[in-house]
């Protein structure tokens, strides 16, 4: 499935111009094995049944495709069930397997086992501060100076909190949802609201990172990356500006601009 190409607002060379991007599709799809749900995963809806059998193999659910004894993709309407029917020995295998098993560090969705669960409801977020193209720039320069962990192994990601005239606040780790969780734990013992600042991150927009930004409160989130169709979604729902593709001195703004204007002195009135 290609993906979408909605549209958006870029701001390049000092000026703002309308822009269409595609962005990856991104929708829940539930694996179940035999009946019980193994996980739930954001994917891209294409070759499903081949992200099935290949979870299967690469988590060891199954051995090899001879105990895989069916495939079925269904559509619901809160997102996809790959559904997996696999022999009894693989089968008894898996309910061993599920007793001690423990999420993987990229995992944005660990521990949820529902489609509905995986499309929350997500609280309204504050209307928070304004900010100005180069309070963008500046962040994402903050980020990639207190990065230390990255500039050594290059393999984190980081996630930033920035407020105009103060530090910025950062936390790394190998999964984005990692970086952001140390992030927002970091936030809440220092008795930091949120709504006071924005979020800063290296990573692509997913609609976990989304979902966790709405969750603490945090009504700005600023990006190195692109967005996928549904975490533009969630945003907007949410009431979130959702800045991406954050590089020198261009960015996309892909929902509730109001906050941002190009200049200090203009009106930057919260969406």
């Amino acid at each position: 499935m290609d993906g979408k190409v909605p549209r958006a607002r870029a701001f390049r060379a000092g000026q703002w111009h309308s822009a269409e991007r595609p962005l990856a599709e991104e929708v829940p799809v539930a694996i179940t094995v035999n009946g019980t749900t193994q996980a739930v995963m954001m994917a891209t809806p294409a070759d499903l049944p081949d992200f099935a059998r290949g979870f299967a193999l690469t988590e060891g659910l199954a051995d090899s495709l001879t105990e895989i004894e069916e495939v079925e993709i269904l559509a619901e309407p809160q997102g996809i069930e790959a559904r997996l029917w696999l022999t009894e020995a693989a089968a008894g295998r898996i309910e061993a397997r599920r007793r001690r098993s423990v999420g993987p560090v990229g995992c944005g969705l660990c521990g949820i086992e529902s489609l509905a669960e995986a499309l929350r409801p997500l609280p309204r977020v504050p209307a928070g501060i304004g900010i100005t193209a180069a309070d963008v720039a500046a962040a994402m320069a903050e980020l990639a100076a207190a990065q230390s962990l990255h500039d050594l192994t290059r393999a984190v990601h980081g996630a930033g909190f920035w407020r105009p005239g103060e530090a910025l606040i950062a936390r790394e780790d190998v999964g984005r949802h990692n970086a952001l969780d140390k992030l927002a734990g970091a936030l809440a013992l220092a008795g930091i609201d949120a709504a006071s600042g924005a979020l800063v991150l290296t990573s692509r927009l997913s609609v976990d990172m989304v979902q966790k930004a709405a969750m603490i409160g945090a009504p700005l989130v600023i990006a190195a990356s692109a967005p996928t169709t549904l975490a533009v979604d969630q945003a907007t729902a949410a009431g979130i500006t959702l800045i991406a593709r954050a590089r020198g001195d261009g960015f996309e703004v892909h929902s509730h601009p109001g906050r941002l204007a190009v200049h200090r002195s203009e009106d930057s009135d919260a969406a």
